[in-house]
Formats: C-alpha cells, sequence, structure tokens
C-alpha cells in the first residue's frame, strides 16, 4: 500500500515489485526501500503521497509554530504550523506510519499538511538554534554534573595541585632518608602495579566467540551511523563510497553526516554528491564549544536505529562491521553496551612515524583492547568504529563536549555505570600523521583529554571507587592519568634510570631493605619496556605485518614524542582547555590496503 499509488505517478511496475521484495527479505517497508536506495527522491516521494492523500505538501522553508519540540517533533514527525497556513499541523511520515495515513488512521483528527523529513528537520533547527546548540553542548552538564567536565575547574584545579605538589617536595627534603627511601619504594611498586595491565594483556586470546554468526536480514535492527566532518573536502568522495560499501540492507541504514555552520567547503563537496535517501546531511546549529562530540550530540535524539556506530571522516570500515557487530550484540549480555572496533593505521609506509603510530594502534586495539574486554575493565574508547545501543548511550547522556576525548571519557563512564566494553575483531582503516607538527598537535589534545577525563573522574574518588571496584579503579587510573604521568615522568626517570643501572654501575648493599629500592627499579624498567615493546610485538604479530617488527625497538624513542605532548597537553588544559586540533586527512601517499590510495574519486554511493 505505502507505495502501490506510485503507479499512477508513471514508476516502473518493475521498481516497485523490487522493492517490495527488498522490504519483504530484510523486514521493512517498501517506501523506506525506494527512499533509502535512491529508486525514488525522497522529495518526489512525499508530493506523490501529498497527492494520494489529497493533502497540501509544504515545500521549505516551513511555517512552524510556538509548539515545536526538539527533539520530540522530529521523533514524531509531527509539528504545529502558524495560522493561517490551510493546516493545523504538518506530517513527515516514516515506515509503517505511511501505511496508517493511508488507511485513514493518521496521528490528528484531520488531515495535516505533508513534508519530507529532511524538510522538517532543517525547519526545526532553523526554529531554535541556539536551543539546540544548548542541548547538545550542555545536556550532560545538567542531567549529570558529577559525570560532566567543568571547564572552568581545571587551572584553580591545577594551582591547588601544584601547590600541593611543591609542599610535598618541600616536606620530603626536610624527612629522613629511611623515610624517603620507603615512600619512593612505595611509589615504584605502584607504578609496577599499573604497568601490570599491559604487560599482562599479552597473555589474552582473542576471544572465539566475537566472531558470532551473522543474522539473517529480516533479523538485522535499524543501525545508525554517525560522522562528524569538520573542514573533511579532501577525504568526502573516500568516505561516502566507504558508507555505501557497507554490506547492510539499506533500508535499515540511518546513516547522519554531521557538519557546523560554517564549513561551506565540506557542505558543498556534499551536496555535489549524489547521496541516496538512507544519507542525510545535518547542519549542526553555531555554538560553543566547536568540538565533534557536540556535533555528536546534536544527532543523538534523532537516531532511528537501535544501535550507533560513530566514524571518522577518513576512515574506511570493513563492509561487514555493521552485521558482526549486530550479531554480537543479540548474542551478548545487555550489560555489554559498547563494541570496540580495530583501528588500523593504513599509510604505514609514509614515514617512520607512521610505521611507530602502526605498532602502537596495533597494540592498543588488537591486543589490550580484547584484554581489557575479556577481563570486563574500563576501556578509553577509540573515538571511531565504537558501536553502542543508542537506548544505554542515551541513558549516559551521550558525550561530554567540553572534553577533547570524549571517548576515552564515555568508556570510563560506561564502566561507572556498570557496563561493558566488548571486542569486535572487525577492522577500521585509519591514516595517520605523517608529520611530526600534526602528530603532536593530535596527540597534545588527546593527553589534554585525558587529563579532563581524570578531572572528571576524580572529583569524587570514593564514589569512583565504589562504581568500579578495585580492579577497575587499578585499570582506570593505569590507562588514563597513569598514561599521562608516565609520559610526563618518561624522560626524567627513564633515561637516568638506564644510565644508573647500567651493568656494571650498579653497586650492591650489605642488606635486603637497602637493595630494595634499587631491585625494585630494575624490575620496573624491565617491566616497563616490556609493557612499551611486547604488546607492539605482538600486534604485529597477530596481523602478520613482519616488516615492522624491526621498528619496534625504536618505541622507546618514540615515547619520548609522547613525553612532549603530554607536557603541551598540560599547559593547554590550562590555557586553551576547549581547544579542538583539528587533523588534516587525505594526505596519505601509500596504502598497505590499496582503500587509501591518492587519486581515488568514484564517489557514487551503491544502492
Amino acid at each position: 500500500m505505502e507505495i502501490g499509488f506510485l503507479l499512477a505517478e508513471g514508476v516502473a511496475p518493475a521498481g516497485l515489485v523490487e522493492a517490495a521484495a527488498r522490504a519483504e527479505a530484510c523486514g521493512s517497508d517498501a517506501a523506506t526501500v525506494l527512499v533509502a536506495t535512491g529508486t525514488v527522491s525522497e522529495d518526489a516521494y512525499y508530493r506523490a503521497l501529498a497527492r494520494a492523500l489529497g493533502a497540501p505538501f509544504l515545500s521549505e522553508p516551513l511555517p512552524l509554530g510556538p509548539g515545536t519540540r526538539y527533539p520530540e517533533s522530529l521523533v514524531a514527525g509531527l509539528a504545529p504550523l502558524l495560522p493561517g497556513t490551510g493546516a493545523a499541523f504538518v506530517y513527515a511520515p516514516r515506515g509503517r506510519a505511511i501505511r496508517e495515513l493511508l488507511e485513514g488512521r493518521g496521528p490528528v483528527g484531520r488531515m495535516p499538511a505533508i513534508a519530507t523529513p529532511t524538510g522538517l528537520r532543517r525547519a526545526v533547527f532553523a526554529q531554535n538554534p541556539a536551543g539546540i546548540a544548548a542541548h547538545a553542548a550542555d545536556d550532560l552538564q545538567v542531567r549529570r554534573p558529577d559525570w560532566a567536565l567543568k571547564t572552568r575547574a581545571p587551572p584553580p584545579t591545577l594551582a591547588a595541585a601544584g601547590l600541593g605538589l611543591w609542599a610535598v617536595a618541600v616536606a620530603c627534603l626536610a624527612l629522613p632518608s629511611p623515610v624517603l627511601m620507603g615512600a619512593w619504594t612505595l611509589l615504584q611498586i605502584g607504578f609496577l602495579v599499573l604497568v601490570t595491565f599491559r604487560v599482562a594483556a599479552v597473555s589474552v586470546d582473542p576471544d572465539p566467540e566475537a566472531t558470532a554468526p551473522p543474522l539473517a536480514d529480516i533479523d538485522l535492527p535499524i543501525y545508525t551511523v554517525l560522522v562528524a566532518l569538520h573542514r573533511e573536502t579532501a577525504v568526502v568522495p573516500r568516505l561516502i563510497l566507504a558508507l555505501g560499501r557497507l554490506d547492510y540492507p539499506a533500508a535499515k541504514l540511518d546513516i547522519k553526516l554531521l557538519i557546523e555552520a560554517h564549513d561551506g567547503e565540506t557542505a558543498a563537496a556534499l551536496a555535489a554528491a549524489p547521496l541516496p535517501g538512507r544519507f542525510e546531511v545535518i547542519v549542526v546549529p553555531p555554538g560553543l564549544p566547536r568540538t565533534k562530540p557536540r556535533a555528536l550530540n546534536a544527532a543523538l535524539p534523532l537516531a532511528r536505529g537501535e544501535h550507533l556506530v560513530v566514524y571518522d571522516a577518513e576512515d574506511v570500515p570493513d563492509p561487514g562491521q555493521l552485521r558482526a557487530a549486530a550479531s554480537r550484540f543479540a548474542r551478548a549480555p545487555r550489560q555489554t553496551a559498547c563494541l570496540q572496533g580495530r583501528l588500523v593505521i593504513d599509510n604505514v609506509r609514509d614515514a617512520w612515524l607512521t610505521r611507530l603510530f602502526a605498532l602502537e594502534y596495533g597494540a592498543l586495539f588488537d591486543v589490550l583492547g580484547p584484554a581489557l574486554a575479556a577481563w570486563k575493565m574500563p576501556t578509553p574508547l577509540g573515538g571511531t568504529s565504537t558501536h553502542f545501543r543508542t537506548d544505554v548511550l542515551r541513558a549516559v547522556h551521550g558525550w561530554d563536549a567540553w572534553n577533547v576525548t570524549e571517548d576515552c571519557d564515555l568508556g570510563i563512564r560506561l564502566a561507572r555505570a556498570g557496563y561493558h566494553v566488548g571486542d569486535l575483531p572487525s577492522d577500521t582503516i585509519e591514516e595517520a600523521p605523517a608529520r611530526i607538527g600534526a602528530w603532536l598537535a593530535q596527540r597534545t589534545r588527546w593527553m589534554k583529554g585525558f587529563l579532563q577525563t581524570s578531572l572528571t573522574h576524580g572529583r569524587h574518588p570514593l564514589r569512583t571507587f565504589r562504581e568500579l571496584g578495585l580492579p577497575g579503579t587499578l585499570c582506570a587510573l593505569a590507562l588514563v592519568p597513569g598514561t599521562v604521568l608516565s609520559a610526563l615522568a618518561y624522560p626524567f626517570l627513564m633515561l637516568p634510570a638506564v644510565i644508573g643501572l647500567w651493568p656494571g654501575r650498579i653497586e650492591s648493599a650489605p642488606d635486603f631493605w637497602s637493595n630494595l629500592p634499587t631491585g625494585t627499579a630494575i624490575v620496573i624498567l624491565l617491566t616497563g619496556f616490556a609493557a612499551m615493546l611486547a604488546p607492539a610485538a605482538l600486534g604485529a604479530v597477530r596481523r602478520g605485518w613482519w616488516d615492522l617488527l624491526p621498528f619496534v625497538p625504536l618505541l622507546p624513542a618514540y615515547f619520548l614524542l609522547m613525553s612532549a605532548a603530554a607536557w603541551l597537553g598540560l599547559i593547554e588544559l590550562v590555557t586553551a582547555p576547549d581547544r579542538w586540533n583539528k587533523t588534516e586527512h587525505g594526505l596519505s601517499r601509500t596504502s598497505r590496503s590499496g582503500a587509501l590510495s591518492p587519486g581515488r574519486s568514484d564517489h557514487k554511493a551503491s544502492a
């Protein structure tokens, strides 16, 4: 019924029959199939629907009345109109609601005017841009201030912490030598506990259940895909091609491309691309902070999928990733609220820096991530290829728009709320910066965000400890503040330790307690190098990247760059806490898989 009236509009019967067959096979409706695949444009379909109903069709801009609400009006597809428009309401039905309307079971007493869902969404955004911007930026702060970063708090907090550390340092000078030595030994033991998580990860085998049998098309849920773009003209063709190749029923895809209001170049690139109806371009209202999480928050209330995935603009996900995630979610317990896909650096031959970046990502996503999932430990998320149960994501109020590593923060917040992150052994190809300046800017933002996350969840340490438990707290400490603190201290502790503990220079003391600090230092030195090198080497072996193994010994030098980024991140936390250091994409010169090969311009999304 939802497509039968199109026969009178001159649409070929064969196309309607095919749409009906595809709808039956995937458990959707034929109207959604037609629009999602681009067989019939959204505008043409809704104009024809209005004629079939004998209702007026409203073109943009829609004259919405004062009772319009965000996001309620968009979720319902229904909004009031200004008096004198000719109808009391405008309706943009989807799916089964179209059939109900054709059967005379509309949402209001009299026939409403008809508009496209895109037209209604643009009108709602245009009516209240400041309110939508405020919701995207501050909803978490309003609903759960204990989970949110307070942007004006870090400078005085850091000043107080700095004074405290200075006082401790002065006090240490006055302590007796045995007491000072004991305190230092305890600190060394604490550091040893923290690095244990990374060392132990190499002993964990990948979860065999992570590759569950796929679901039939009819059992697949609707899947929302969110991609935030900012000055990404260079990668728009590749992105649309990659999303168009996703092996998932088109009628069950809800792809939202999010751009900033001032980003005219990216908007023009998207406007020039032939996007089927399953793609939706959302212009985020102007506001601060101008960050990726704010853009994601603006779209989260509009997500129609049972599951939701976030990709970055430069990503090329495996075409079967959504099917794999849906299957994994269907078989996982409810507490598994998120699945982290495997991020893979593909332009490894661009420079020595990209090779070491690839080794680092191999350690994080092929070794440490699966281990944390197996242990059900808190997991700082990767920011892309993160798949969520949409209702859980809404329950924890989305992303913190003021945290520049919103992924790390969300992973800890999910753990505090009692949820786990599962492993998804499906690859997403990424491009790493090949220049030190670009790498340093990106990593400075990450380190600053880790500090922001530490301040947020360390605000009430006892409450966080009760929610995470002892193992979870130690893991979170190791992976978030521990990452930054170890990077800050790395050149000042590791290099002197290597020099002081060089074989032949170690002097033995006459008793056990006098030897304990030196012995602990030796263990920490060896364990620290093992935590740095072993996961990277294992990740390369699991990938079959034998050509990268010779670069593993260079990681200690690579981590000196990490230290520089940590110090810059600490400075930015005070001087520019919400600055988002943008990484430019589309610059790769090499591609191991071929997906990032320069010169690819085929940007037509497949049906």
